[in-house]
């Protein structure tokens, strides 16, 4: 009995794509918080605030800056500024 306890694996959080919808240990994805300073990453996965995730792939963030899929998902209308800060913070 304590050999299949020891064996057991931990357990990995789930995380979807706001974008393409797929799913993934949460590690490997981006965090992008709502905060009363505007939208911004979270690299530390800890921040106060609403949070959406975003996969690496270039296609997913320029879809998420381009269009309406991360405001929705934040809950908030995004302004020049947060998508600037955005740009410069695509992997």
């Amino acid at each position: 009995m304590t050999e299949a306890i020891a064996q057991r694996r931990k357990h990995v959080p789930l995380r979807t794509c706001v974008v393409c919808r797929d799913k993934t240990g949460k590690r490997q994805l981006v965090r992008v918080v709502r905060t009363v300073d505007g939208v911004q990453v979270d690299p530390s996965g800890k921040l106060n605030g609403r949070g959406a995730y975003l996969c690496e792939r270039a296609e997913c963030w320029q879809r998420a800056i381009m269009s309406d899929v991360l405001a929705k998902a934040l809950r908030v209308t995004l302004t020049a500024e947060d998508r600037e800060r955005l740009k410069m913070a695509q992997p």
